[in-house]
């Protein structure tokens, strides 16, 4: 039964075009071809990434985070409760009662939430681990590449396919790049868990996929292409966050506004205009299409899906930056290392202002400043103009407090804001 899926599994009519069989590949005359069992390498080398990355991330992220004033922040820790945990992580983090003040669960789920979150300290050294990988990877692809001919003509990319041989650079380049996208799909669980965690994970899926089956099919020359392609703006992201857990505001726009630049220029035009074209219609010049062909062209087609939705993302998060405004709602203001990031949330509702507001308060209570722009307009100019912390505002005990809440935000007294007003 093994042999047979096996046998089947491998099949010559499923991995190369008609007439080629895998003797055809086989080394001789000092010519070497990729073979399925070096992939073998890429698992322990994927451990190696992992046990890399951690004393990365201890003796050269840590200490760099020092220097640029980031720190790991003391958070609340929320008693114990069984009911409430048990609730919370089976059911949801929102809270319930359970024998407790209706301010005492909000307290005891807001804290609960609160140890879920990662620093700004694991953010940047996650970032700054990424950072160094693409652009060492990139630097290594373009050598790797950019004195083959198949660089400058696409078309160069089939000549004599598929009896191409592999060179020491190509091989490395491909265990390297492999084996770091098995560490990423090793550790994702334990990574900074972001909104588009379920396209990351299928992007790190159909990365592995793609990798190992162009080399299977010695797709080899496309796939340096495809990698390199893919490295020239990952690093350009991962530098940005950086400077944003550091605070520098400016240089993380300014920086993020090249990097959607370049991926839009490699994602959405170089790689469908250009390479797509070179892997869907030159190779059909030289051979029938079989199912490797389809196989690698499906699972480019679903990157390139994700690069769609991420270009949408990045184009939207760049509009932000541009005009200062927030579509649809109001922004809420975020404490973020030492810069002001904005983000989206509900539009203001009178029962969610606090009552008792104190003389000389700068957003005024008036109708206009429960929805659209104007709100948008009057708290920017707010943060702008004021030094604030932001609090649930049900719990806003003191200036100094750096708790964070989802819903229920309020400014506390500073020693230039008088205004204690809450949405």
């Amino acid at each position: 039964m093994l042999q047979t899926l096996y046998d089947y599994f491998w099949w010559e009519r499923l991995w190369l075009p008609v007439n080629l069989t895998w003797a055809d590949l086989e080394d001789r005359d000092g010519r070497v071809y990729a073979k399925a069992s070096d992939l073998y390498i890429t698992l322990p080398l994927a451990l190696l990434f992992l046990i890399v990355r951690y004393f990365f991330e201890l003796y050269v992220a840590t200490p760099l985070a020092a220097l640029l004033n980031i720190k790991e922040k003391t958070r609340l820790r929320a008693p114990p409760n069984a009911t409430l945990e048990h609730f919370y992580l089976t059911s949801g983090k929102q809270p319930k009662q359970s024998g407790l003040s209706g301010r005492q669960v909000e307290r005891w789920f807001r804290r609960r939430r609160n140890q879920d979150r990662p620093s700004l300290l694991k953010k940047f050294r996650e970032a700054s681990w990424r950072f160094t990988f693409y652009l060492i990877a990139f630097i290594a692809g373009m050598a790797v590449i950019v004195d083959k001919p198949w660089f400058y003509d696409m078309k160069k990319v089939w000549e004599g396919y598929p009896i191409q041989s592999t060179i020491p650079s190509q091989y490395w380049y491909y265990m390297i790049e492999l084996s770091f996208y098995w560490s990423l799909l090793f550790s994702i669980a334990s990574d900074v868990k972001r909104k588009d965690f379920k396209e990351q994970i299928i992007h790190h899926v159909a990365t592995i996929i793609l990798i190992s089956f162009s080399w299977f099919a010695n797709y080899i020359r496309a796939g340096t292409l495809i990698m390199a392609l893919h490295d020239s703006s990952d690093y350009l992201l991962e530098s940005a966050k950086m400077f944003n857990y550091a605070g520098w505001k400016n240089t993380c726009n300014n920086i993020f506004i090249i990097f959607a630049i370049v991926f839009i220029i490699t994602r959405l035009v170089i790689l469908p205009f250009w390479i797509l074209h070179c892997t869907l219609v030159y190779p059909l010049e030289l051979y029938p299409a079989f199912f490797g062909y389809y196989f690698f062209n499906s699972m480019m087609g679903v990157l390139q899906l994700l690069h769609i939705f991420w270009a949408y993302l990045i184009l939207r998060m760049a509009h932000k930056f541009i005009t200062g405004k927030e579509l649809g709602g109001v922004a809420r203001p975020e404490i973020s290392g030492q810069g002001l990031t904005i983000r989206k949330t509900q539009f203001l509702r009178k029962r969610q202002f606090k009552k008792g507001w104190e003389e000389g308060c700068p957003l005024k209570k008036t109708s206009s400043a429960f929805n659209g722009p104007t709100a948008t307009e009057q708290l920017l100019a707010f943060h702008t103009a004021h030094l604030v912390v932001v609090v649930p505002s049900k719990f806003c005990p003191s200036p100094d407090s750096s708790e964070e809440e989802e819903k229920g935000w309020c400014v506390v007294k500073t020693a230039d804001n008088p205004c204690p007003w809450g949405y």
